[in-house]
């Protein structure tokens, strides 16, 4: 077996102190016809240098957002990652780390996780935080159970501008608890405030409305809040956090628990993942907060520590009666958030939210003037917006991927009335001549430049 590193003495060794003389007879107990009646057909072996350059090799064949201007977002976004956050992240007391149940040696991991979660309250203007949900979907679902165990009703009602996969995972998580969801329909880029009035009833737990929304329209969420309200309702709203450096914090506009997708905070693309959904919610629901929380708190000779508080993970075994079934968190991608907050700050946070917008504003303004290009909705909005093409969106997108630009989402593939309609992002990572050169690619006008 070349492909093991042993020898042959070491081999005999091993045989003679379990007491058998071949391979062969250690698996003897595997039926013949089981068994390859033959070597295994494998290449010789590399040096580490032949080996790396086969794997790079390979990796050639994969085409990634670094080759490709990306103007693409639809839930997962290109946003600069400072170098600082890998290089924290690789600490060894960091990412070896599992789950702090001791505290008494984890106080590092916990202050880490108490630090991401005191973060998210300033963002979303929420009082309390939890140690983050596996991704924003997740998030969302856990968040309407939340809603339902609080208020004891059984509907849902969610815009169908809430992202589709996060309504299918919503779905998912509500059809075995009985819960009815209610989809509210959308209106010129909006969810239409006024068809919820109509079924707006004592038995409707929340209200889900994301802001900015799937087609990157900014929602008025205190409209939304004022209606469930009056019918003793939550209001959850699911958010882009960078965008919270710009825009009002969802508890400022009557939110009860702010949901969403961290990704934004320092993590690159990935290929979809690993990422991490946070959750907050007003300090009166904290009990009702699924997941891990950590707490500052004092030991009995007045020193301050760090500790797992008002959750335990055993609450959560017993699957039918768990208000959720949460266990772990995302604590190195939450980790990595906390440090990408950090280093930005508010001022740092505020500029790359300027940037995505005044960057998106200025490529829709240019799109605009191409001819079989128009701009369906006039609603405000962050880094993301809507084109309605003359021309196929598939064609468009295939002439700029052959000039290294990654286009936008055909919206046809979620919601079928919307053909010919492209959702196109544009973050901080876009320079002036890169939009320029979108725009003139897209008209035909220029071939581009091939970025691999």
């Amino acid at each position: 077996m070349p492909f093991l590193p042993h020898t042959r003495a070491e081999e005999e060794t091993m045989l003679k102190t379990i007491g058998v003389s071949s391979v062969d007879e250690l698996f003897g107990d595997i039926p013949r016809e089981l068994c390859l009646d033959r070597p295994l057909q494998l290449p010789l072996g590399l040096s580490e240098k032949e080996a790396w350059e086969e794997v790079e090799r390979l990796a050639q064949k994969n085409k990634h957002t670094g080759q490709y201007l990306c103007f693409r977002g639809a839930g997962a976004y290109e946003h600069y990652q400072p170098k600082a956050v890998k290089h924290l992240l690789a600490r060894s007391e960091f990412y070896t780390a599992y789950t702090p149940y001791q505290p008494e040696i984890s106080q590092g991991t916990l202050q880490a996780i108490f630090e991401y979660q005191t973060s998210i309250c300033e963002l979303t203007g929420m009082g309390v935080a939890n140690a983050s949900h596996y991704d924003g979907a997740t998030a969302l679902a856990e968040a309407a159970l939340m809603a339902v165990e609080a208020t004891g009703r059984s509907k849902i009602a969610v815009s169908s501008l809430v992202h589709p996969e996060y309504r299918e995972t919503l779905k998912t998580y509500l059809f075995r608890r009985g819960v009815e969801i209610i989809e509210l329909p959308y209106q010129e880029g909006l969810t239409a405030v006024d068809e919820l009035a109509g079924v707006l009833t004592n038995d409707v737990a929340a209200v889900i409305i994301q802001s900015p929304n799937f087609w990157g329209s900014i929602e008025d969420l205190a409209q939304f809040a004022e209606l469930i309200h009056q019918q003793g309702g939550l209001l959850i709203a699911c958010c882009d956090p960078l965008a919270l450096g710009v825009l009002a914090s969802p508890g400022e506009l009557g939110a009860d628990i702010a949901v969403g997708e961290g990704q934004s905070l320092g993590l690159p693309l990935s290929f979809g993942g690993p990422y991490l959904g946070f959750m907050a919610c007003q300090e009166k629901y904290v009990r009702r907060l699924p997941g891990r929380i950590v707490g500052k708190t004092v030991d009995r000779l007045g020193r301050e520590g760090f500790v797992l508080t008002l959750q335990a993970r055993e609450q959560h075994i017993r699957r039918e009666k768990a208000g959720s079934n949460i266990c772990s968190n995302q604590s190195l991608c939450a980790l990595a958030a906390a440090i990408y907050l950090a280093l930005l700050g508010p001022q740092g946070l505020e500029e790359v939210g300027r940037q995505c917008w005044q960057k998106s504003h200025y490529a829709k303004e240019l799109l605009a003037e191409l001819p079989g290009v128009s701009l369906p909705f006039a609603a405000p909005f962050f880094q993301e917006f809507v084109v309605q093409t003359a021309e196929a969106p598939a064609l468009i997108n295939q002439r700029l991927w052959e000039a290294g630009i990654l286009g936008g989402l055909d919206l046809g593939r979620y919601y079928p009335e919307l053909e010919n309609y492209l959702l196109l992002c544009v973050t901080e990572m876009r320079t002036k001549e890169e939009i320029e050169q979108l725009v003139e690619v897209w008209g035909g006008v220029s071939g581009g430049k091939t970025h691999f």
